[in-house]
């Protein structure tokens, strides 16, 4: 996927939380915007352990041509309606 289409979904307003999926089958979640860097060739994700710390556990790196898919993760009113 091109680092554009990623950082076109994380400049959305309003932000909607998204999962990226790799081609090793594997994904990470964005819930914040902040929580990305997009470069034309590294894309880095905060990745928060236990998800409501204040601080991130660490980062993901991967290649944005590792990106096979972008979706929306549903919150959760839209899961309890």
């Amino acid at each position: 996927m091109r680092s554009e289409e990623i950082l076109q979904q994380l400049k959305k307003q309003p932000f909607l939380p998204i999962r990226l999926w790799f081609s090793d089958g594997s994904h990470v979640d964005i819930r914040h915007p902040e929580m990305a860097i997009v470069t034309r060739t590294v894309i880095s994700v905060a990745i928060f352990d236990p998800p409501d710390s204040s601080m991130p556990e660490r980062a993901v790196l991967c290649d944005p041509i590792h990106v096979t898919r972008l979706e929306p993760i549903p919150n959760k009113q839209a899961i309890a309606s």
